[in-house]
């Protein structure tokens, strides 16, 4: 029987009193053959991650994981977030209390004041500042003062009133390549500061699932040990950067697979920054519905070579899309010059633009390649007029 894997959130959520773990301490132990140890590795220079360093000293593997782990760990906060949800089915039809546990990471944005924790929406949605507790690496407990969120990208931002809490720096997430060596820190059932390694497995994972609010997903796919409660974790380079997000993971049982997704970390400050200034993200808008893949067969019935670019499924009236003349079964191959990979792709550029801003389409037609213009919307206004229609 053909088996798929799920992709799953990694807060850990529990019901009115936490989530509790057991590890026995009674299995047998393993009995090997005595014999000689075999000549220890001989370990080849490591600096950065295996291309360039500004230190001027190599170091081993281990030991550029021992100095990057105790560089970060100080930054790397536990956060349980206490929210209410109401049972309509229960009898009592009463409210209960539902605590989601998660990770998070202190940093320092260029162009948002103070120091702040990065960490998941969906760890943090619906819950208030006092609603929210952050344990440090000392295990001091402490309070936001203040909470920004995008559903759409998953990412959360606190806000902390003490300037003197240590931070992780930051890194440039499109400088990272598969291959590259990566620690993951977080919280993974309960267990705060836990550290695992890993690479840079793949880039730029859109066609997975995370639910309805998820939209914009650009992941960087790490084979790094992530499990439930390490969601907001940071994922870090070996220059002790931070790269990246800890959101979900593909799994058959619910814990690590080997297949994890974190949010880039260039996204991420894109992110903040417009949430701490305005409170909102403002994103562009065209107007499709989007196939949520572009299958071989669709693209040999529409006489493409390859499969490539976006299929439209339909075209919503009165929108930039409609009044650029696009039309279903259109697939837009480029936008601005640059070629479309696949839905996802289009979605995440379309959302850089904002709203006015007039970009160029290549759009295979009828077996041919067609130029439009569109003047892109704001996706926010879009929403609230289509929510004031729905009856």
């Amino acid at each position: 029987m053909k088996r798929t894997s799920q992709t799953l959130l990694l807060g850990a959520c529990a019901f009115a009193g936490g989530w509790v773990g057991t590890m026995s301490s009674h299995n047998p132990p393993l009995l090997v053959a005595q014999q000689a140890p075999p000549p220890p590795p001989i370990m080849q220079p490591l600096t950065g991650n295996g291309l360039s360093s500004t230190s001027s000293t190599p170091y081993a593997v281990a030991d550029r994981f021992e100095i990057v782990a105790q560089r970060i760990a100080p930054a790397v906060v536990a956060i349980e977030a206490v929210k209410s949800t109401f049972n309509a089915s229960a009898s009592s039809n009463k409210s209960r209390s539902v605590e989601e546990s998660g990770s998070g990471v202190l940093t320092r944005i260029e162009g948002v004041p103070g120091v702040i924790v990065i960490t998941n929406n969906h760890v943090v949605a619906h819950s208030k500042p006092e609603q929210i507790t952050v344990q440090l690496a000392d295990s001091r407990l402490v309070r936001p003062t203040q909470v920004w969120t995008d559903p759409e990208s998953d990412i959360a931002i606190l806000k902390m009133n003490d300037p003197q809490l240590p931070t992780a720096p930051l890194g440039d997430s499109d400088r990272m390549r598969v291959g590259h060596w990566v620690l993951a820190f977080g919280s993974p059932f309960g267990l705060n500061q836990t550290v695992t390694h890993g690479i840079i497995s793949a880039r730029e994972r859109g066609q997975i699932s995370l639910g309805a609010t998820i939209r914009i997903k650009d992941f960087l796919q790490t084979d790094a040990a992530i499990n439930p409660g390490s969601s907001g974790g940071p994922l870090v380079n070996l220059d002790g950067e931070v790269i990246g997000i800890n959101t979900a993971i593909a799994s058959q049982s619910g814990s690590n697979s080997g297949v994890a997704f974190s949010i880039p970390i260039n996204l991420v400050k894109r992110v903040a920054r417009q949430l701490v200034e305005k409170g909102s993200v403002s994103r562009g808008y065209l107007g499709v519905q989007l196939a949520a893949a572009m299958e071989p067969s669709d693209a040999l019935r529409l006489g493409l070579d390859r499969a490539r670019g976006a299929l439209i499924e339909a075209v919503y009236p009165d929108t930039p899309a409609a009044n650029a003349g696009l039309k279903s079964s259109d697939v837009v191959l480029q936008v601005d010059g640059l070629s479309i990979r696949n839905e996802n792709h289009l979605i995440n550029l379309i959302s850089t633009f904002q709203a006015g801003q007039r970009i160029r389409l290549k759009v295979w037609r009828d077996r041919r390649e067609h130029e439009l213009v569109a003047v892109v919307d704001d996706w926010n206004e879009a929403q609230q007029k289509f929510r004031a229609n729905v009856p």
